[in-house]
């Protein structure tokens, strides 16, 4: 056990999968930026004003999912080299079309909540409620994110 009295290889394991999902909520925080930036058409002023709300929320869960890691005893990534080499997310380059730009937000969001529910059946079986209760609110507010992008895209 370890000093949160949690199992050590176990909790080892999931703070593998706590800095894949670590790495993979930066690139989708950088094609966030990118949306952000290259938006174009009649909806720009709306997904303009989204994104920027969708980039910020995502730095705060960045940071969050960080001291996760912290807490439980490791080390967060926090190079490019790592993060592209543990993403599973599609890349994001000079996307300016709204339908395309939530397609690929909508696209993140379910390949973050499989990594998300992974992490969440791995940290239950450890009582690691710390985690649960993390990956639960990452879930919850990401499964809305989605209705809300399916919903724009009609």
């Amino acid at each position: 056990m370890n000093i949160l009295g949690l199992p050590e290889k176990e909790t080892r394991e999931n703070i593998e999968l706590l800095n894949v999902l670590l790495a993979n909520f930066q690139v989708y925080y950088q094609n966030l930026r990118g949306l952000h930036w290259n938006i174009r058409g009649k909806r720009f002023f709306e997904l303009h004003v989204k994104f920027e709300e969708l980039y910020n929320q995502s730095q705060l869960r960045i940071d969050e999912i960080a001291e996760r890691v912290l807490t439980l005893g490791g080390t967060p990534l926090h190079t490019f080299e790592d993060y592209i080499g543990k993403n599973k997310l599609q890349i994001g380059k000079n996307i300016t079309q709204d339908d395309s730009a939530v397609e690929l937000i909508i696209k993140s969001l379910t390949a973050l909540l499989t990594i998300e529910r992974e992490i969440l059946e791995k940290s239950s079986e450890i009582n690691d409620e710390g985690t649960n209760s993390m990956m639960s609110d990452l879930i919850t507010e990401q499964e809305k994110d989605i209705w809300m992008m399916r919903a724009f895209l009609g």
